[in-house]
């Protein structure tokens, strides 16, 4: 069974995110969420792309049960969030986030490939990469976030709320909860009356005059996950998460 639904009406696909309890994917979950944004990017009936969710949260990133019984599932992991991000960032049409709750990891990937974020109050931006033994997400956090805020971000865990996050520019708008998906709608329905090859075009030129490549950028932190994986503190990190107890480093 898929990890989400796809609806398409007027235009807009909404692609919905319903893994409970808390939208973390495994490897064939995110190799799906990847195929299927490729598809609706060639899909005519579709001009505007709104990825949201049901449930606690809108993304906790990969299945870190998945990677602590399997350590070497983290080449198809990586594949999987790659393919994802790129999907999201290199489609033809343009992509709206709409995000409560939790947003985190791979997440983060998808709101930092994106070209509009709307959020609820509710929500919240985090990367707890290092607290789990692996890397990624910088240069997609980098994309939302100023440099320094990237770093005490990812060096700390912290999160950081939605309304911090509009302060900073990431997010278009912060809404009531029950008003999200209206909220993400209605931009949605302004990008899909206009001309749909001129915003491809202009998707595409927007793209192009971004400072350096997002995927290369992303492709170079997957190494340092790889890297990361090979450690004992990365497998401790993964074990001391799965069995809900503190991290015992040497």
């Amino acid at each position: 069974m898929q990890p989400f639904r796809v609806e398409i009406n007027e235009y807009i696909a909404e692609m919905v995110f319903d893994r409970p309890p808390v939208n973390a994917f495994n490897c064939a979950g995110w190799a799906a969420i990847a195929a299927e944004l490729e598809r609706l990017g060639r899909d005519d009936a579709v001009r505007v792309i709104v990825i949201r969710a049901e449930g606690r949260g809108f993304c906790a990133g990969v299945d870190i049960k998945e990677l602590a019984a399997d350590g070497n599932l983290i080449v198809a992991v990586n594949k999987g969030n790659y393919d994802s991000f790129k999907a999201v960032h290199r489609n033809p049409k343009p992509v709206i986030a709409a995000v409560h709750g939790f947003v985190l990891g791979g997440g983060i990937g998808l709101c930092g490939a994106a070209d509009i974020v709307v959020a609820s109050e509710c929500a919240t931006f985090g990367v707890p990469e290092v607290d789990r033994g692996a890397m990624g997400g910088g240069a997609h956090l980098q994309r939302l976030f100023p440099v320094q805020k990237v770093r005490h971000m990812y060096f700390t865990g912290e999160p950081i709320d939605a309304y911090e996050a509009y302060r900073l520019g990431a997010v278009e708008r912060v809404v009531p909860r029950d008003k999200l998906r209206d909220a993400a709608l209605d931009v949605a329905r302004k990008i899909a009356a206009k001309s749909p090859a001129m915003i491809a075009l202009a998707k595409e030129a927007l793209t192009g005059i971004e400072d350096g490549n997002l995927e290369d950028k992303y492709r170079w932190e997957q190494g340092f996950t790889l890297e990361a994986y090979r450690s004992l503190d990365s497998q401790e990190a993964r074990d001391s998460f799965v069995e809900k107890r503190e991290a015992q480093f040497n």
